[in-house]
């Protein structure tokens, strides 16, 4: 029966809130564990309280997931038994008491200025691969677009004249983002000698596309990084997020307004966008201690 509430909750989720892709196979995912969590024991939604949601919890830390995946498998609770009141399924929400565990906040890794050189170069300049993927991380690092959105990028989105792109972001919010004259001049360079040629054997409308013309994906996008990454011998951990957090840091670093870079980024709550001081503050910290004389 708990398999139906979750379909119908995932339905709900899609069709009313809008919810990414992502994020609902995040909550599927989530909201499985618990399901073979209450099966194992013989238990129904409806007989669920407080202590099987804590005792749920505690079985995930013994499992060794992290606070942030344990705080986020308990968001997605929280969420579905909101659902299941509000649908008069149960009576009480019983995830409501149950305190999220405490999370930090993560420092992320960022490229400096030189190493995001490197990698924007490392592609090669003659093949059709290479410009491509030259087009693709210079729209990264000019834009800070997620991965997600940089794969469901359309043609018609990008706005070269005026130096500008618009893409989907999370909740399938619309955000108009620039770019700068060499993000511009790559992609121009990728539509007149590579895409026409890959777009004759599918028609897609995606703008950066595979070598069957068709939509790139994820796992494709974040090998095609690490790979470049390697080559221009960069030894940081590396994730499609990357040049992401080092867009956001070079910004507010040359001066950019924590705002402005907010809406950027995508970001619903400022607080998201503030842990990009931090690395500022943590470069502010190391120059005031080589360089004061009573640091």
């Amino acid at each position: 029966m708990m398999n139906e509430y979750i379909d119908q909750f995932i339905y709900f989720l899609e069709a009313e809130r809008g919810v990414s892709a992502n994020t609902v196979l995040a909550y599927t995912k989530d909201l499985k564990k618990f399901e073979k969590y209450l099966s194992d024991r013989k238990k129904t939604i409806q007989s669920v309280t407080g202590e099987d949601i804590s005792k749920f919890m505690l079985t995930l830390k013994d499992k060794g997931l992290s606070v942030s995946s344990i705080a986020r498998n308990l968001g997605a609770l929280k969420t579905f038994c909101k659902f299941l009141v509000a649908e008069r399924i149960v009576s009480e929400n019983a995830a409501g008491a149950v305190a999220t565990p405490k999370t930090w906040k993560k420092i992320p890794d960022i490229l400096n200025k030189e190493e995001v050189e490197r990698l924007l170069e490392a592609p090669h300049k003659k093949n059709w691969i290479g410009i491509r993927d030259r087009a693709i991380l210079e729209v990264m690092y000019a834009s800070g677009l997620r991965v997600s959105e940089v794969k469901d990028l359309k043609k018609i989105s990008v706005n070269l004249e005026a130096r500008f792109v618009r893409c989907l972001g999370k909740g399938g919010k619309e955000r108009i983002v620039p770019i700068g004259k060499t993000a511009e001049d790559a992609v121009v360079n990728y539509l007149e000698k590579v895409r026409a040629k890959l777009s004759e054997k599918t028609c897609d409308d995606h703008l950066f596309l595979s070598k069957l013309g068709k939509k790139l994906s994820r796992q494709s996008l974040w090998k095609m990084i690490q790979k470049y990454a390697r080559e221009s011998g960069i030894r940081k951990h590396i994730t499609p997020h990357t040049l992401r957090h080092s867009f956001a840091t070079h910004l507010l670093e040359g001066g950019a307004d924590l705002l402005g870079v907010q809406e950027m980024l995508g970001h619903s709550d400022i607080s998201t966008t503030q842990i990009y001081t931090h690395v500022n503050q943590d470069k502010l910290r190391k120059t005031h201690k080589e360089f004061h004389p009573r640091s």
